[in-house]
């Protein structure tokens, strides 16, 4: 045995933690959250595309509204994107922005269900989208996975 083979591997350097994590180490509800987060980041970011593509076929009156509309939403639901991907490379960062994006599904899902009709629907499918982001990353097995056994 050489001296380079007995020492212990390093511990992984400030936020690349479980980065070396192989997939089944990934509990289901960090993956659920993960997977919300990712879906509620592409709505936003779908959403500014269409904007963007709006605006140029639209009025031209509305197209720098719109343009700059599509610009908040784009980078909104980037943010998203790269927690969600944190979350599935099981760095810890991830999890404070998935849960407030998350979060945020609650009060648009009031606003949205105050609208009334058909809008309801989609009020309860974002509300309940939120709550079952919340819930999952929130949960213990998330917390293991992420942050390991502190006590």
């Amino acid at each position: 045995m050489t001296a380079e083979t007995a020492q212990p591997p390093s511990a992984p350097a400030p936020g690349q933690e479980g980065s070396r994590s192989p997939a089944g180490d990934r509990p289901a509800p960090l993956l659920t959250g993960a997977a919300i987060t990712l879906l509620e980041g592409a709505a936003l970011a779908g959403w500014g595309l269409y904007d963007v593509v709006a605006g140029l076929v639209g009025d031209q009156a509305a197209l720098g509204r719109s343009e700059a509309g599509a610009a908040v939403l784009l980078l909104m639901g980037l943010f998203p994107l790269l927690a969600g991907r944190a979350l599935l490379r099981l760095r810890r960062w991830g999890r404070s922005p998935a849960v407030l994006t998350n979060s945020i599904c609650l009060p648009v899902a009031y606003y949205m269900w105050q609208g009334g009709g058909a809008v309801r629907v989609a009020a309860v499918a974002v509300g309940l989208l939120g709550l079952a982001g919340i819930v999952s990353l929130l949960n213990p097995k998330v917390t293991a996975a992420l942050y390991g056994d502190r006590g």
